[in-house]
């Protein structure tokens, strides 16, 4: 499935709410890390693990109800990681235009059976 772009959606449900009213903030940085586990595991064909977490920008909440989307693409890799870019957007479900939540970078490394570093393929960003 060696793909280096996908594409996680779903409603945010209530209990999903922080004090405020909104999504918690925790709950945003699970999706990430979900999201950028399975772009990591597609193109490495690996069992992956989050070794960082870049700085995470939360743009504005989003509403329980909103219809959430978290994009993960992988930017670049090395010997066994591989950094990936994480988006999350939101949108009432009647309205259906995506407004930018929450945007970060996220590293995974491969793991071979042994729970070791495993080399992944070298990512080429297409040119325009």
């Amino acid at each position: 499935m060696s793909q280096s772009n996908i594409t996680l959606r779903f409603l945010a449900e209530p209990s999903t709410v922080n004090f405020g009213g909104k999504v918690h903030g925790g709950t945003v940085m699970k999706w990430i890390d979900e999201a950028g586990y399975v772009c990591a595991s597609a193109w490495s064909g690996s069992y992956c693990v989050t070794a960082s977490v870049g700085h995470i920008d939360f743009i504005r909440p989003i509403a329980i109800g909103d219809l959430v989307e978290v994009e993960a693409s992988i930017l670049s890799t090395g010997r066994s990681s591989m950094k990936i870019k994480v988006e999350v957007r939101s949108a009432h479900p009647t309205e259906g235009s995506y407004t930018k939540t929450t945007a970060c970078e996220i590293v995974f490394v491969a793991l071979n059976e042994m729970r070791e570093p495993t080399p992944v393929k070298k990512f080429v960003a297409a040119q325009f």
